[in-house]
């Protein structure tokens, strides 16, 4: 009954928004597992929302370690808490002139026009306008499988637009080639996980920059960005270049993740002006934005020093969290993000659902016939939370 009650208010909760208009080498048995459509559970939006939902109602009276939501918890800097303390007493006014400052800042940083950047309150936002923008129009998405869904699923759950899934290559990354040949004359979008969630894989810049310039001459292409920053190089790995070199794509960033801005909420997308006036009636932009947030954003965005210290202590979370894995001889996807997948050897669920019991929350999936975890990278001390419950179960 409850499982039921959940997912009803998931969907009057999306439906209520989009109304409003709002690697290295892979050994042993890993490489055997060839990535092949999804097929049960593990689509990201349905899962994420019900079991994220699920876990808080069943959780222990203390979770010793919160690894299910790829959260950074090193964040936000000591610069943005400041910020966001200074910004109260001026709260009760809407936050018109520190938005435009937000804008100008990012605009400059990235090498576009403030009329090819729009603000949101976190990324989701922006990807559930573009789920009812594209939606609405019909035919079809174009996505990979398993990747973060929100777009293609949103479109078919509600304006009945066809999702294409395109199964991810051995390495566990976007088939580009296929994905390019999937497209045919109904396609209305292309949609691009980069890094992908929930593999955590990076594809290779050159060739993604190459895909998107012959494939958005034919189809808008919608870049998801969130976990960008953690990659080696950001700045070379971002697609918002070919933004600049005029081509029909889309990128979304967010604060939510290396930032520390998932409470927060603060987002951004960079895309041609056309492209962001006829996606804006669909999305509420900066006024969803509180003024603590968007003063937050000004001080934290591109704080080198936070960052470089939030991804050194990620890194060794994540090191600390590989080595658990082969001492138990377990294999792993090697992840470009702050989380690290992994195949499970029982039913996803009842592992969820016995590590949950040992106060641990993970995520899992199911494709290519096996069942997978996803475990955030927390702090040293959630990942020897996540150790002690692994072993007993594992």
């Amino acid at each position: 009954m409850e499982k039921t009650t959940s997912l009803s208010r998931r969907q009057w909760l999306k439906t209520s928004t989009l109304a409003s208009g709002s690697i290295a080498l892979l050994g042993g048995n890993l490489t055997s597992l060839i990535a092949a459509p999804s097929k049960s559970t593990g689509y990201v939006s349905k899962t994420f929302t019900i079991s994220e939902e699920e876990l808080l109602l069943s959780a222990p009276s203390v979770l010793k370690a919160r690894l299910s939501s790829n959260e950074n918890p090193f964040g936000p800097s000591d610069n943005a808490k400041k910020a966001i303390q200074e910004a109260i007493d001026g709260s009760f006014r809407y936050a018109r002139t520190t938005v435009r400052e937000l804008t100008d800042k990012i605009a400059s940083y990235e090498g576009v026009n403030s009329d090819q950047l729009i603000l949101s309150a976190g990324s989701g936002p922006i990807l559930s306008a573009a789920a009812c923008y594209f939606g609405l129009t019909g035919g079809s998405i174009i996505s990979a499988d398993p990747t973060y869904d929100n777009i293609p699923e949103d479109a078919e759950a509600y304006y009945k637009t066809k999702w294409v899934k395109v199964p991810l290559t051995s390495d566990y990354k976007h088939d580009l080639d296929a994905m390019e040949k999937a497209i045919d004359s109904s396609t209305v979008l292309v949609y691009i996980c980069n890094p992908n969630n929930p593999t955590g894989t990076v594809l290779d810049t050159a060739k993604l920059k190459a895909f998107c310039e012959r494939v958005s001459k034919k189809v808008p292409v919608f870049v998801d960005e969130a976990y960008i920053d953690y990659t080696a190089d950001p700045d070379a790995t971002t697609l918002i270049d070919c933004v600049k070199k005029g081509q029909n794509v889309m990128v979304a960033r967010t604060f939510s993740k290396l930032y520390g801005f998932a409470g927060l909420r603060m987002g951004y997308m960079v895309a041609q002006p056309e492209t962001i006036k006829k996606m804006a009636p669909y999305l509420r932009g900066a006024r969803s934005i509180s003024a603590t947030t968007v003063n937050g954003a000004i001080a934290a965005y591109q704080d080198k020093g936070f960052l470089r210290d939030a991804l050194e202590k990620t890194e060794v979370s994540k090191q600390y969290l590989y080595s658990i894995l082969k001492k138990s001889g377990y294999e792993y996807i090697p992840s470009s993000t702050n989380f690290v997948m992994f195949p499970i050897k029982m039913d996803g669920k009842q592992f969820t659902d016995e590590m949950m019991k040992l106060g641990v929350s993970v995520r899992f999936w199911k494709f290519n016939d096996q069942d997978w975890c996803r475990v955030s990278i927390g702090t040293m001390d959630e990942m020897k939370a996540f150790e002690e419950a692994f072993i007993q179960i594992a």
